[in-house]
């Protein structure tokens, strides 16, 4: 899995379509080859599933926070890697967690929180299974 990296690979992302949501995040996807593929080439040199996160400080007013739900994307990511398609995607918050429920800026029901629903965004995300061949005679 590579990470983007530059703003306009973040951009080109947010560009393409949404693919799936919950009530705090949103997974963005856009393909590496597009019709006009010369741009989305050179963004993205190498054939492979990309991730960037986007944490606002609008919505995690603390560095350890933006930090902590960032570290939380890209390890609930790599558990649904095989089931991404080679695309870019981006991950975004996009809307705060409460400070009522949550005092702690690193607290584990946070952390668990945040895992809890990016593995609902992933699985949203993931491609539905076929069904098998042939199953009646």
């Amino acid at each position: 899995m590579q990470r983007l990296k530059s703003r306009p690979q973040f951009q080109a992302v947010l560009a393409g379509s949404i693919l799936a949501r919950t009530p705090h995040f949103v997974l963005h996807r856009a393909p590496l080859h597009a019709s006009r593929a010369e741009p989305a080439q050179t963004l993205f040199a190498v054939d492979d599933v990309w991730l960037g996160a986007m944490v606002p400080k609008r919505w995690a007013r603390r560095a350890v926070t933006r930090n902590t739900i960032k570290r939380q994307v890209y390890t609930v990511s790599q558990e649904f890697e095989s089931s991404l398609a080679h695309a870019a995607h981006v991950v975004r918050l996009r809307s705060g967690f409460d400070r009522q429920h949550f005092v702690s800026a690193t607290s584990d029901a946070l952390k668990a929180a945040v895992r809890g629903e990016l593995q609902q965004l992933f699985a949203r995300a993931a491609p539905a299974p076929e069904p098998l061949a042939g199953g009646r005679s």
